[in-house]
């Protein structure tokens, strides 16, 4: 899949999150108006599909992961999107084998840059950061492929 078309999934997955946490209805509901009613390409969709799902699958543990490193912040005054972001990098971490963890950090950095607060970038950046040295250092990151380095 181009790079364009990931970065056209994550921001269908972020617009997919913020409905699924704004309006209550089921994962299935906001997946069909969200993320298949979307682009026609059918990798754009696989990848955004299985990464709204995990994402909201493993909301709780990713927001206890989020909470341990943003501990001078309150967790319910963290931007919604800055939080739907680092829940959706961490998913990549952990989940999306064949995704450099640089690559969804940057991605991460880059989409909060554009929807989320002046300050977002920075934030998202540093939490994500220590998240992913603690997660490296427990042995929690397993990534296969060119270029990443358990490959």
């Amino acid at each position: 899949m181009s790079v364009g078309g990931r970065r056209k999934a994550r921001e269908l997955v972020l617009q997919a999150c913020y409905a699924h946490e704004l309006s209550g209805n089921s994962v299935d509901q906001v997946l069909e108006l969200n993320v298949l009613s979307g682009p026609d390409n059918a990798s754009t969709k696989k990848f955004a599909t299985l990464l709204f799902t995990k994402t909201v699958a493993e909301q709780e543990n990713f927001d206890a992961m989020i909470k341990v490193w943003a501990a001078n912040w309150e967790f319910d005054r963290i931007a919604i999107i800055d939080k739907i972001l680092l829940r959706m990098a961490i998913c990549e971490f952990l989940y999306f084998e064949d995704i450099p963890p640089k690559v969804s950090i940057d991605e991460a950095i880059e989409i909060a840059k554009l929807y989320s607060t002046e300050n977002s970038g920075r934030f998202v950046n540093g939490i994500l950061d220590a998240i992913l040295n603690d997660l490296e250092k427990k042995g929690s990151v397993q990534k296969k492929g060119r270029g990443l380095d358990n490959g």
